[in-house]
């Protein structure tokens, strides 16, 4: 099978923060070892020499990725590789490349990730957009944009049974069919940032909880910040923040400064330390390695979080509100409601080493069906 992967990627300049760019970087390797033939159409090339590579332009904005497929490109890429599949992996951009396989005369399926989910649902069925992707009242248009994508895949694909329920409900809105198109294919764990929880050492002195995800408002962070104050009043857990992104470019910035203003506003806590892993996965692992628990973000519209799988497989285990897919994956002894719960969770996970090895265990065990081989035989199976 010859599989065409277009990737975009938003954070060329840190790739490590770049969760999409981590999935095909792990993934393409194990397409291959399972017999397939790998082409990533991306700004920067994955780093297995075995799979082929076409560089594209960098989209600038989110919103560039979303509304400005370059057709031509995409069509003398169909020419050149032949491929039997093409994966889409911006979904709002499989309408240029159902275009562009009709004007190369390609019969090849067309699969679209739902890499990021442009809306949520509160309770009660509403749907909601998206704060992230609704800057000058673009949020509609970009659903819109997400709903003709699916509607022009052959197959469709997404994280978690939580975000196949999501997309099928705002599917079924917009009175679009996805019959038995829809697959559920998890991203795969890093490998590199897999421990057994037997190594896994209550720290001296007072544990840390990590927090390891980006800093932008619509992750919640505010409210993780609420909970670090009050963790940080209480002594029993020093917090460590992984600041992800280091500098970004001036047009991520424009769009949205929020992560700058969280991070100034966690770092001038007591007992909160703000480090950068500078974009080295190993520097990651060892700062993860040195923490008791993670946090997981406040985030509603969570279809999947790959900074929650990677402490997992390090058998940290972690705390989360009930949002999302966090509720479905996570342990629910692990999942709080309100601000005293969680701080009494991080309390427990800190003090009580009992309680923290069954859920270092369990945190471990969870994330064994995301090996790379095993979500690139899902993965094949789902676009066959």
């Amino acid at each position: 099978m010859r599989v065409l992967y277009l990737l975009n990627i938003s954070n060329p300049d840190r790739l490590s923060a770049d969760s999409g760019w981590i999935f095909a970087d792990l993934l393409a390797p194990a397409l291959v070892d399972a017999g397939a033939e790998v082409t990533v159409a991306a700004p920067a090339a994955p780093g297995d020499a075995r799979c082929g590579f076409h560089r594209t332009k960098v989209p600038g904005t989110k919103y560039r990725a979303r509304f400005s497929a370059d057709i031509d490109e995409v069509v003398a890429l169909i020419g050149a590789e032949k491929p039997d599949v093409v994966v889409a992996n911006q979904i709002e951009e499989a309408p240029a490349v159902r275009t562009a396989l009709l004007e190369a005369g390609s019969d090849a399926l067309l699969a679209g990730y739902c890499h990021y989910l442009p809306f949520s649902f509160a309770g009660g069925g509403q749907m909601l957009l998206d704060p992230s992707l609704d800057d000058a009242g673009l949020g509609r248009p970009v659903l819109l944009a997400f709903a003709a994508g699916l509607a022009a895949c052959d197959r469709v694909m997404v994280h978690s049974s939580t975000a196949a329920s999501w997309v099928s409900a705002a599917a079924a809105r917009m009175t679009l069919d996805l019959g038995d198109r829809l697959r559920v294919v998890p991203a795969p764990r890093d490998e590199l940032l897999v421990r057994a929880p037997a190594t896994v050492r209550a720290a001296s002195g007072t544990a840390i909880g990590v927090y390891n995800h980006r800093l932008y408002a619509h992750y919640g962070t505010e409210q993780f910040v609420d909970l670090a104050r009050q963790l940080s009043d209480s002594g029993t857990v020093r917090l460590r923040v992984l600041d992800l992104f280091g500098q970004r470019r001036a047009e991520r910035k424009g769009l949205d400064d929020s992560p700058e203003k969280m991070r100034e506003k966690l770092a001038a806590l007591p007992h909160v330390q703000v480090v950068s892993d500078r974009g080295d996965r190993v520097r990651y692992k060892n700062l993860l390695a040195g923490a008791r628990f993670g946090i997981a973000p406040f985030r509603p519209g969570c279809p999947w979080s790959m900074s929650v799988i990677d402490c997992q497989g390090m058998g940290l285990p972690v705390i989360s509100p009930r949002l999302g897919w966090l509720a479905e994956h996570i342990d629910p002894e692990l999942c709080f409601t309100t601000p005293a719960e969680a701080a009494a969770l991080a309390e427990r996970l800190a003090t009580d080493d009992e309680f923290h090895a069954v859920h270092a265990k369990r945190a471990h065990a969870s994330t064994a069906d995301f090996a790379p081989a095993l979500v690139a035989a899902r993965y094949l199976e789902a676009i066959s």
